[in-house]
């Protein structure tokens, strides 16, 4: 049987540098957002509909799209970016699916799908086990503004923009405490992976 984990976490939480943990571990790694980067490659499905709802200007001169105007159009309509999301999720799904059932009958010991939105996306149910990384607003605040250059208000507006991460912790199987340093983190991880039986 394998064991399918879901890990999630908040904006600038520490989610992507647990997610390369499992690589230790030899278990493999869905990850939503790269899948969510080849949905909108030209030519995809996605892609089409984006243009056709956004318009050209959305539009690299390479035609590719360019994340940061799509991003400023979408993040001060929830509107616009429900939008989005109704194009881009279902596709997404469909190949974390393909993937993820791929790994299982392949008789892997456990598969990770990495999903920032899993709560708010409602796909719970794509995974037999929740992880949580989380981490204090403050310390969340502090290395959004230093990974991605942003004002407070800037940063504060796009943690806003998400379900806290006390409310994820909540509803997760287990929460690894991410305000402290790597090596605290891997051994929380490490022990849960053995309480899993997943190593």
């Amino acid at each position: 049987m394998t064991l399918v984990i879901g890990l999630t976490g908040s904006i600038a939480s520490g989610k992507s540098t647990v997610s390369l943990m499992f690589d230790d571990y030899n278990i493999p790694v869905i990850d939503a957002d790269k899948i969510s980067r080849e949905v909108v490659t030209p030519g995809e499905k996605a892609y089409n509909e984006i243009v056709q709802t956004f318009g050209k200007e959305i539009l690299r001169d390479d035609l590719t799209i360019d994340r940061k105007k799509l991003g400023e159009i979408v993040f001060s309509d929830e509107g616009k970016r429900n939008q989005l999301n109704q194009i881009v999720h279902p596709e997404v799904r469909k190949k974390m699916i393909q993937r993820r059932d791929a790994f299982v009958n392949a008789s892997v010991n456990a598969v990770v799908l990495d999903i920032p939105l899993l709560f708010e996306s409602k796909l719970t149910s794509f995974a037999d086990k929740i992880i949580v990384v989380a981490v204090d607003e403050k310390v969340q605040l502090q290395r959004l503004m230093e990974r991605d250059n942003y004002t407070k208000e800037e940063a504060k507006m796009r943690i806003q923009s998400q379900m806290p991460v006390a409310e994820k912790a909540k509803m997760a199987d287990a929460v690894i405490n991410n305000n402290g340093t790597k090596a605290e983190t891997y051994a929380q991880l490490e022990a849960l992976l053995k309480d899993w039986k997943a190593v």
